[in-house]
């Protein structure tokens, strides 16, 4: 989508204080009266051990950023000071109150004399003698004029024994190449060769080395042959996005592996988490790992079946009801998983009875709002996973073979309220939830492991009060060629054995809809699309370059956290093998929907296009340039005045560091970040023309604007969620709906709900999946969000731009306000039905600290 010309009003109030700031830019603020002029640091630190380190053996020296030393061509460097500790006291970092005796923050002072023709700091190299490493928050450097120069660091520093070099940092000053005075750019270029690393040898901890390789981690061959698993990446078979390298050994097969035993991996340092991270990751798997294993009892006595018996047993599931005689075989089986270390920890935790997990909100509100046909209908508007539902162009479907659905216009004609089908067609009021096509081809595979899975296609109509009716069920099965498919076709109905039929039905669709949802829209549309893109920006764009200034904060952990995904999830006999219906042809079925992905279509408005859900708008007053099909869609709704305030936003900032087109082809380092994209991060998709080209500003505009979107809004959408989608939602189904006329069929007729029980996955892996979501939608600390999206008050040194920003947080507080305002009109029923919660996907609001209930349903966006 183009950006208009028009400069906005923004921009202008940018343009009239240029003169201002550049007077600003241009003063010394370096006394010349004096000959020695005394620099005064500030330095916080957060430390993974009891002890702090003595400040003796850490020393930091400064550059200056304005005055160039002729032997070195790079800018003066300071004598070596040596920190000295201000003393323990509480601090605020990131806008939250931090207690030194729970999390070791300290802060550091120093002293350093520099001569009068210094100039201005801009950086500094710091050097760690201590045998311990330790996580520096921030950093600032106060002139004699008082002038503060900031620095947000949110990096490791290890021992110099390890690393072998010092830590150089830059302050939060931004340049493109061609503007970075003198005395830096020597510095510049050198922090990005090391970082881009040689491409060789195994990457240790300590390292900051960026450089990518293939998903050639996933298997385990010498565990035995059912731990193969394809080379994702790099074939045209297996295409794929890069991950970072690490470098491990390979195993004996030629494919390279994990560690088994630990839940380290490696990553670049300045990737990894944060120490209050660090230990809030423990404590909710220690969580995790107890709510698992305080189901998994099918060996204890009282115990005859693996199956789960009811309803009730999975509430029970999430309640403190637990049969409290298993907590001494739950510490037997803590000994074979964890460390002895983290055993205290586990039995004190077992001790505080705290193996529940909390109660899912629309259960706790009305248990069997599950079961409800439009609620079902609804949350494909504003559930967990509100973007794969699409509008229906022609009738009746077909798959890319040209097989067509079995579906009859008779057949759903009758349920349209008085429409005709083609007069509903027209008008877009008929819509799909397809998980056909991609599942076809592997249903053969996947049905002889021991699951029961169909492809699906569900039909909806939208009623006049905006809410979705269902219509119909498709389920398939593969036919003797891939022209031939077997379709069985289900009603909605309310009682009877037609009603049972369609509540399996049901189930089976929401089985595939996980699948989408955690490995396709979650895992590789989210996590591991943007991967390549943290890469080329860490090894192509300065952190003193403006983009990488503005994309930095929506990457947090996100490296991190796909290392341990490949580590423990989606890995040979991981847990998204075990619970999800794919099996070992999880990660393939992906490698089929990558195919497909265009990172031009990631944009909402782009998407909603695509899907059908919205048609292009000739408003020129519309800022999103589209027109939604449906005026009750939470997620698109929301979602478009999220995305209009990033473009918007990102559009000033762009547009303050290039006046014009010519300024982005010049840039350097960002012609190369964008090739570096195309031809190596997504080097299986280089040759296809739907790329940006970046010479021009509002393609810029358009491609750092999604990738925010990505990171953040639809991030939150698809993560944190947690428990409100459908609760009768397995994520593999033990049983094929029964046919009249079988012995199935008989024992289905004698008690439908004990038969559907027995569908749905075991009790290890409903507690399994319990536990994971529970683990992957808690709220960190630190949460990132876009309110907060830079990390300190001084995250740039401009006054303009962070002037845009305060604007620009602003229009969130407004959009949060709107969204309040929608929650609370009765009229958009999909935001309150039908357990009278608030729809909350994109809303901001964040629980108290010492509320756990309702934490879990909220990621915090705005």
């Amino acid at each position: 989508m183009e950006v208009p010309t028009k400069p906005s009003s923004a921009i202008s109030k940018w343009q009239c204080s240029s003169t201002k700031s550049k007077i600003l830019n241009n003063f010394n603020p370096i006394c010349q009266a004096v000959q020695k002029l005394t620099l005064k640091g500030k330095f916080v630190i957060t430390l993974n051990q009891k002890k702090t380190i003595p400040g003796k053996f850490i020393s930091v020296q400064i550059y200056s950023g304005t005055e160039v030393d002729p032997n070195t061509g790079k800018g003066w460097l300071s004598e070596k000071a040596y920190f000295k500790e201000c003393g323990s006291k509480k601090h605020r970092h990131d806008d939250v109150d931090v207690d030194d005796a729970q999390t070791k923050i300290k802060t550091y002072k120093i002293k350093i004399h520099v001569d009068a023709y210094f100039g201005t700091p801009r950086a500094f190299v710091i050097q760690n003698k201590h045998n311990k490493k330790f996580y520096l928050l921030s950093a600032s450097i106060e002139t004699c004029t008082n002038r503060i120069i900031h620095f947000d660091c949110n990096s490791w520093i290890y021992p110099i024994k390890k690393t072998k070099f010092d830590r150089l940092f830059f302050s939060n000053r931004c340049y493109v190449p061609s503007q970075t005075p003198r005395a830096l750019l020597e510095l510049r270029n050198e922090e990005l060769d090391k970082l881009r690393g040689n491409g060789m040898d195994e990457r240790k901890e300590w390292d900051r080395i960026y450089d990518y390789d293939c998903y050639n981690d996933l298997g385990d061959p010498d565990k035995g042959s059912e731990h193969f698993r394809p080379v994702l990446g790099g074939s045209r078979l297996y295409p794929y996005p890069r991950r970072v390298r690490t470098g491990r050994k390979n195993s004996t097969s030629g494919t390279s592996r994990s560690q088994a035993t630990s839940f380290y991996i490696y990553v670049p340092s300045d990737e990894t988490f944060s120490p209050n991270k660090l230990k809030e990751l423990k404590s909710n798997s220690i969580q995790a790992i107890l709510q698992l294993l305080s189901s998994k009892t099918e060996s204890l006595p009282q115990q005859s079946s693996r199956s789960v018996e009811s309803f009730e047993e999975i509430l029970n599931m999430l309640s403190s009801n637990r049969n409290q005689t298993i907590e001494g075989w739950i510490r037997d089986n803590l000994k074979k998983l964890v460390p002895n270390k983290d055993l205290k920890e586990i039995a004190h935790a077992i001790k505080e009875n705290h193996l529940q997990g909390p109660i899912p909100q629309n259960i706790y509100e009305n248990e069997w709002a599950w079961n409800d046909d439009m609620e079902f209908g609804r949350q494909m508007l504003a559930g967990t996973h509100p973007i794969r539902i699409r509008c229906l162009m022609t009738f009746p479907p077909q798959n890319k073979y040209g097989v067509q659905s079995s579906i009859k216009q008779s057949t759903i004609e009758q349920m349209l309220e008085g429409w005709t089908l083609p007069q509903a067609l027209e008008q877009g009021r008929i819509f799909m939830l397809d998980h056909h096509d991609y599942l076809m081809p592997y249903l053969n595979r996947i049905n002889a492991n021991g699951v029961c899975a169909y492809a699906s296609r569900t039909l909806l109509f939208l009623r006049s009060d905006g809410m979705l009716k269902p219509l119909t069920v498709e389920l398939s099965l593969p036919g003797s060629s891939l022209a031939l498919e077997i379709h069985r076709i289900f009603l909605p109905s309310k009682q009877g054995t037609q009603a049972a039929l369609w509540q399996f039905a049901k189930a089976h669709v929401l089985a595939n809809d996980a699948f989408y949802h955690l490995l396709v829209s979650h895992w590789l549309y989210t996590h591991a699309v943007v991967e390549p893109f943290i890469i080329a920006t860490k090894r192509r764009l300065s952190v003193m370059h403006p983009i990488h200034k503005i994309l930095n904060p929506h990457f947090k952990d996100t490296m991190h956290i796909n290392a341990l995904t490949r580590h423990i999830l989606v890995n040979s006999g991981g847990i998204l093998e075990k619970i999800l219906f794919p099996g070992e042809t999880c990660m393939q079925i992906t490698c089929d929907l990558y195919k497909e992905w265009k990172f031009t279509e990631q944009g909402l408005p782009a998407d909603l296009l695509k899907r059908g859900m919205a048609v292009e708008s000739l408003d020129e007053n519309n800022p999103n340039g589209i027109q939604l099909l449906m005026l009750d869609y939470p997620y698109a709704i929301d979602g478009l005045e999220i995305w209009a305030a990033i473009k918007s936003w990102v559009n000033d900032f762009c547009s303050f560091f290039y006046k014009d087109s010519e300024a982005i082809v010049a840039d350097v380092e960002l012609q190369a970040w964008w090739s570096e994209i195309r031809s190596i991060g997504h080097g299986d998709n280089h040759n296809e023309t739907w790329w940006y080209q970046m010479t021009t500003l509002s393609n810029l505009v358009e491609a750092i604007t999604t990738l925010i979107w990505i990171a953040s809004a639809r991030h939150a959408v698809i993560n944190h969620q947690k428990h409100s989608h459908n609760d009768n939602s397995p994520t593999l189904c033990r049983k094929f709906i029964p046919v009249e006329g079988t012995v199935e069929f008989g024992e289905f007729l004698k008690d439908p709900d004990k038969f559907f029980m027995k569908m749905l996955p075991d009790r290890f892996e409903t507690s399994l999946g319990l536990a994971l979501v529970d683990l992957l939608s808690k709220n960190a600390y630190d949460e990132m969000n876009l309110l907060r999206c830079q990390p300190s008050h001084g995250w740039i040194d401009n006054e303009i731009v962070q002037n845009r920003f305060a604007e620009f947080k602003e229009e969130l507080k407004e959009i949060q306000i709107r969204i309040l305002q929608r929650n609370k009109d009765p009229k958009l029923k999909n935001r309150r039905v039908p357990a009278k919660i608030d729809h909350n996907i994109l809303y901001p609001k964040m629980p108290s600290s010492g509320s756990r209930r309702w934490n879990h349903g909220k990621r915090i966006v705005l």
